[in-house]
């Protein structure tokens, strides 16, 4: 029998507590080669600056929020060679989506977060569509999970070219725990 490892990384509980090692282990990825892009969700820019930080100069962060980032933390984003996109739609929360996103919640607040904020940054053209990016969501704040997708437009996640669905290509790091809400 092969062996065979994917070298994801499993945290016991979901967090923000995770996100130091979230940053290190999308860092360790960026080495690997093949993916230049990192899609950020960061609701207020903390965590968008703090990947655009540790990736300066290996790999572009795009932060997305569907709220508006704090203005200081949007800026040092952007200086820090990053692209920082807030009052983005919800693409996973739209009419016909519900299905959809409760599969992705099965694997996670974060899994389906770090899904979402790919579809947006392809809507947007903030990423090159079809290519490999890496994907950061959080359960709440920071960041717990990191996953290898396509950049898919959210009108070609079912689509009947398959080279432009959606494919989850690489977990990178995930909690097993997973977080649900009432």
């Amino acid at each position: 029998m092969a062996k065979y490892s994917t070298g994801a990384k499993y945290f016991a509980q979901p967090g923000p507590g995770n996100t130091g090692k979230v940053i290190k282990a999308v860092a360790e990825r960026i080495e690997k080669g093949g993916v230049t892009q990192v899609v950020v969700a960061s609701t207020s820019g903390r965590t968008g600056v703090r990947f655009a930080k540790a990736l300066k100069g290996r790999a572009q962060v795009v932060a997305v929020s569907h709220e508006k980032m704090e203005p200081k933390l949007k800026e040092k984003i952007i200086s820090l060679g990053g692209i920082a996109e807030d009052g983005t739609h919800l693409p996973l929360h739209g009419r016909g989506m519900d299905k959809v996103r409760d599969a992705f919640y099965t694997l996670g607040q974060g899994f389906k977060v770090a899904l979402e904020v790919v579809l947006i940054a392809a809507d947007r053209g903030l990423v090159k569509p079809y290519r490999d990016v890496v994907g950061v969501g959080g359960s709440g704040e920071g960041a717990d999970t990191a996953v290898v997708a396509r950049a898919t437009p959210t009108k070609e996640v079912f689509s009947s070219d398959k080279s432009k669905r959606l494919e989850v290509r690489e977990v990178i790091c995930m909690p097993l725990k997973k977080k649900w809400w009432d």
